[in-house]
């Protein structure tokens, strides 16, 4: 999709759709006044019959209107104005560029209404058109959607500044592509997105964007004594891949911090010898969520370049049962060096996690982020609305918290107090892998912190937020690329 700025009035922007945002506060409003003025009273028709009410994500389509080069006028419900975050934004011009693909509009013109500065609101709104614009359909052969619209027109009511706005509109589309990679990655087939090809697609993007590279096999894994992330890797042909990135090809020769982003990579989970329910067993497809929001961010900050360096861990694996998979009751030796007792071998992000982020701190890591489908636990505690966020690092916990009106990814914190670790006591190792079925997912936090020590560390638990099953007005279902936002925002300042 061509994206571009006009600088000029919206009347005289010729296009199949010019969609403009309405406010709930603006019904019977002068600010009004110049559209309805130049539709020749089209506007206030429809306000007054009721045709059309500015609730959040409403629409109402006025064809060939007078007075307006654009083909076809779209009215917006852009809900309050007080509540017209950025998300909200980003969101609006997700649902205007969706309203576009149903018109079959192959020209939308969005006017970028609100208070938000030139390049924030030129970003956000990139952002939620590309994100609009993609489809899950991706080994559909017929009934395919083939109404991608061509040109983007990003207009204001005011002057802008157009280096400002140039900027914003670079940062919105490569984080809106690194976003919908991030998508097309979780709504792969597990027969497709294999641990080996997550790596090679890691590889071949790495290579594409200027990130540094590497995959370390088995065999390494076997040798640095890994076992907790080759314990989940047992029972599957597969071998297992841990996937290490950085923004700086010499990132220990910079200055601190380095963050290290950890994400779950399992490419398909059945829980192994505790097998899960089949009902909705496709959805562990997307398993490595985490893993693929991790790479998504990665490969959106070699772009940025932002001016500390960031690295990137993926172990992926896949979590089969087999005569070689771990069973109940086995005990390993982590990377780490601590034993595990593996209670139930469908707790298994948690074990893969936990050898990748001991090694993160040995390549430097002033401070962890992990992101994972960690627990059913945290859907039931927040449902899907929120992913879980709990951690040691307060400071970078407040600032995903402040980031949320940006991002539009929902972060809620959940206690980690030490209370919570008799829960996983071993009697006849460190630690194990499960407690009781109570305040799972902060239980699963307290054990990866095992593993964390005293590095400032945040856990991000996205189960829940990383698939969307009902669609939304700005979106198509399924995968949603949740987590690429949080950790792009975050990082690139």
């Amino acid at each position: 999709m061509q994206i571009e700025h006009r600088p000029e009035d919206y009347p005289e922007i010729a296009c199949d759709l010019l969609a403009y945002p309405v406010f709930e506060e603006e019904t019977g409003d002068a600010s009004l006044e110049f559209l309805n003025k130049t539709t020749r009273g089209a506007l206030n028709a429809v306000l007054s019959s009721g045709e059309f009410k500015p609730e959040l994500y409403s629409t109402c389509k006025i064809f060939k209107p007078a007075g307006l080069k654009a083909r076809n006028l779209l009215l917006l419900g852009a809900g309050k104005k007080a509540q017209f975050e950025p998300s909200r934004l980003r969101e609006i011009a997700g649902t205007a560029l969706r309203s576009a693909r149903q018109s079959a509009a192959k020209t939308l013109a969005f006017l970028c209404r609100g208070n938000h500065p030139a390049g924030l609101a030129s970003r956000v709104a990139v952002e939620g058109a590309l994100y609009a614009n993609y489809e899950a359909d991706i080994y559909k052969t017929r009934d395919k959607e083939q109404r991608d619209v061509a040109t983007f027109l990003l207009l204001f009511e005011r002057k802008m500044a157009q280096a400002e706005v140039k900027d914003g509109m670079r940062r919105g589309i490569i984080l809106g592509d690194a976003t919908n990679f991030a998508r097309t990655l979780a709504n792969e087939p597990s027969n497709i997105l294999t641990p080996s090809q997550f790596a090679a697609r890691a590889l071949e993007m790495a290579e594409r964007t200027g990130l540094y590279a590497k995959v370390m096999e088995r065999e390494e894994m076997e040798k640095l004594g890994m076992n907790t992330l080759l314990a989940v890797s047992r029972g599957s042909d597969e071998p297992p891949k841990l996937i290490i990135l950085q923004t700086h090809k010499d990132q220990a020769k910079k200055r601190a911090p380095l963050y290290a982003l950890v994400g779950k990579g399992v490419t398909f989970d059945s829980g192994g010898i505790s097998i899960k329910p089949s009902e909705k067993m496709e959805e562990m497809k997307g398993d490595m969520a985490g893993g693929a929001a991790v790479l998504g961010a990665m490969v959106a900050l070699a772009q940025l370049r932002p001016r500390h360096p960031v690295i990137g861990l993926i172990p992926a694996v896949e979590n089969l049962p087999s005569g070689k998979a771990t069973k109940p009751g086995d005990v390993v030796k982590s990377y780490h060096g601590k034993t595990v007792e593996i209670i139930n071998t469908d707790a298994e992000g948690r074990l893969i996690l936990a050898d990748a982020i001991a090694y993160a701190r040995t390549m430097g890591a002033t401070n962890i982020i992990d992101v994972a489908t960690l627990t059913g636990a945290c859907v039931i505690a927040l449902g899907h609305v929120n992913a879980g966020m709990m951690g040691t690092d307060q400071k970078t916990i407040d600032r995903l918290r402040s980031n949320c009106r940006i991002t539009g990814e929902g972060l809620w914190q959940l206690p980690l107090d030490e209370a919570y670790r008799k829960a996983i006591r071993s009697e006849i190792a460190d630690v194990k892998n499960v407690g009781d079925r109570t305040a799972g997912a902060i239980t699963a936090g307290k054990f990866l912190q095992e593993f964390v020590e005293d590095t400032p560390w945040v856990h991000l638990d996205i189960a829940g937020m990383d698939l969307d099953n009902d669609g939304h007005p700005y979106c198509c279902k399924g995968a949603t690329g949740f987590g690429v936002r949080t950790l792009v925002n975050l990082l690139e300042s």
